[in-house]
């Protein structure tokens, strides 16, 4: 499944995180003339990239 932007969620919680500034700069030129905030879209990438990770590798 591709993935799809979705608005902002609500209950959240701060936390720090250091991007590359060229990834933060292909972020925002992506999210431009969207109804999505930066931090909206890490959150929906990382939910992305957690439910199609490959699981079937054994961890160590």
């Amino acid at each position: 499944m591709a993935f799809q932007l979705k608005e902002n969620r609500k209950e959240t919680e701060n936390k720090t995180i250091r991007f590359p500034i060229n990834l933060i700069e292909r972020i925002d030129k992506t999210l431009e003339n969207q109804n999505v905030t930066f931090s909206s879209f890490v959150i929906q990438a990382c939910e992305y990239a957690l439910e199609n990770m490959d699981s079937s590798k054994e961890e160590p």
